[in-house]
C-alpha cells in the first residue's frame, strides 16, 4: 500500500501591497490598492482593508476608487516584486525535497514521507517562520493530500494563517464551502451551478459526473473530481522561466497602426534588454492583440537564436501585419519571447556589423547605471511618455 501524500501550497499574503509596505511602513494598516492610474488600469493586488468594500484583485481601478474612495493607490514595481518572489523561492529552494513554483506568490511542496523524520506540519509551520523571517513578508499554507484541497485551504487559512486537512477530514472541511472556492470554476461555469441550485461543495459533489459531464465536457469531470478532494496531480519540479513578455491595455481602444507599432516597438526593445541581461537568447516570438469586442488573435513564428532588438522588432512587425486584419478597434497588444536558452548574443554573419554589437553594449551598460528607459528608440520613447502601463508575463 502506498503511503498517503502529504502536499503544501504556500502563498504569500497580499504579495504586491505586503512588498509596498516594506518599501513604506506608513502603508501598514492603509486600504491600498496597487496597479495603474488611468481609468482602464485593474487592480493588480488590494489590501484587506479594502475587501470589506468590495474590492478585489482584476477589478477596473475606476470601480475600485469609488468602492474605496480613501485607499491609496499605489504603481506596482514588477523588479520589487520579481526580486522579493526570488528569495521566497530561494529559502524554499534551500529546504524543500521536491517544490512547484507556479506563479510570483505561490508554490507547492510535496512533503511525503517527512512523517518518518518529523511530522510534516510541524516542518512547514518551521519554514513558514522560516520564510516571515528572513523577508518580513506574510504566508499563509494549506496542507493536505493533494494540490486541490491544500489550495482552497490556504485560502481558509489567510490571512497570515496555516491550516491542515487530514485525508479523513477532507469531506468535512469541503462540503460548507461555496463552489467559488474551487479553483478553475469561472464565472460562467457558477453562474450555470447556481442555476442547477447548486451553491455549495457538498450539493455539487452529490451531482452524479455524467450530469456534470453532459453539461460542462469534460470540465465538468475535473469540476466533480475537485468537489470530492480528488486530485492526483504531481508536485512538478520547480524549472527555469521558459518565456517572457509584455502586456498593454491601452487607454482608449485604436486602429492608429502608427501608435500601435510605436508600443510594440517600445515593448520588443525593452524585452531585447532583459534577455541580454539575463543572459538569455529566445527562438520564437509571439504577438498577439485584444479587440474592443474581446476577440483576442495571436501569431507566432520560430526564428534564429537572438536577443537583439532590430531583429525582434522586424519579426514583431512582420507578425502585427499578419495578424491585423480585422481594422476594429484595439484595445489591448503584447509580445512575448520564448524557447529560451541561456547564452550571450551572437553577431549574424551577414546582417550585423561589429559597430552594431558595440552600440548594444554601450546601450545595455547606460541602461543597467540609470534604468531600463533611460535611452530607448526616439519612437519607443514618444511611447514611454504617455505613461501607458505595462503588464510583464513570465511563464
Amino acid at each position: 500500500m502506498f503511503p498517503e501524500r502529504q502536499i503544501v501550497h504556500m502563498d504569500m499574503d497580499t504579495f504586491f501591497v505586503s512588498v509596498e509596505r516594506l518599501k513604506n511602513p506608513k502603508l501598514v494598516g492603509m486600504p491600498v490598492l496597487v496597479g495603474g492610474f488611468s481609468d482602464r488600469a485593474v487592480v493588480a493586488s488590494c489590501s484587506y482593508e479594502t475587501r470589506k468594500f468590495g474590492v478585489h484583485s482584476a477589478m477596473p481601478m475606476k470601480l475600485a476608487r469609488q468602492l474605496c474612495p480613501e485607499a491609496i493607490v499605489v504603481k506596482g514595481d514588477m523588479d520589487s516584486y520579481s526580486d522579493y518572489s526570488k528569495m521566497v523561492t530561494q529559502v524554499i529552494a534551500d529546504k524543500a525535497p521536491v517544490f512547484e513554483k507556479t506563479s510570483i506568490d505561490e508554490h507547492y511542496i510535496d512533503v511525503s514521507g517527512m512523517d518518518k523524520y518529523i511530522g510534516t506540519y510541524k516542518w512547514t509551520h518551521e519554514l513558514r517562520e522560516k520564510i516571515m523571517k528572513e523577508t518580513h513578508l506574510p504566508i499563509s499554507f494549506g496542507l493536505s493530500p493533494n494540490k486541490t484541497v491544500s489550495k482552497i485551504a490556504t485560502g481558509q487559512a489567510k490571512p497570515n494563517g496555516e491550516l491542515q486537512v487530514l485525508a479523513p477530514e477532507v469531506h468535512h472541511f469541503l462540503d460548507p464551502l461555496s463552489i467559488k472556492k474551487i479553483p478553475g470554476i469561472g464565472k460562467k461555469t457558477e453562474d450555470a451551478l447556481y442555476q442547477m441550485g447548486v451553491r455549495d461543495i457538498h450539493t455539487l459533489r452529490q451531482i452524479p459526473i455524467e450530469l456534470l459531464e453532459r453539461n460542462f465536457g469534460k470540465n465538468g469531470i475535473a469540476i466533480w473530481k475537485k468537489a470530492n478532494g480528488i486530485d492526483n496531480n504531481p508536485v512538478e519540479p520547480y524549472s527555469v522561466q521558459k518565456s517572457m513578455g509584455h502586456e498593454m491595455t491601452l487607454n482608449q481602444d485604436t486602429t492608429d497602426v502608427k501608435e500601435l507599432k510605436r508600443l510594440l516597438l517600445h515593448m520588443v526593445e525593452l524585452l531585447a534588454f532583459d534577455l541580454r541581461k539575463k543572459k538569455k537568447l529566445c527562438a520564437c516570438i509571439t504577438v498577439k492583440i485584444r479587440y474592443s469586442t474581446f476577440d483576442t488573435f495571436s501569431k507566432q513564428m520560430t526564428i534564429p537564436y537572438t536577443s537583439a532588438d532590430h531583429h525582434l522588432i522586424d519579426k514583431a512587425f512582420l507578425l502585427f501585419n499578419k495578424l491585423y486584419e480585422k481594422r476594429l478597434l484595439i484595445r489591448m497588444i503584447g509580445v512575448k519571447v520564448s524557447h529560451l536558452v541561456e547564452g550571450n548574443y551572437q553577431i549574424h554573419l551577414f546582417e550585423d556589423s561589429k559597430e552594431q554589437i558595440l552600440l548594444y553594449n554601450a546601450l545595455d551598460k547606460v541602461r543597467i547605471r540609470f534604468g531600463e528607459t533611460s535611452v530607448m528608440r526616439a519612437a519607443g520613447l514618444m511611447t514611454y511618455t504617455k505613461e501607458n502601463l505595462f503588464t510583464s508575463i513570465n511563464g
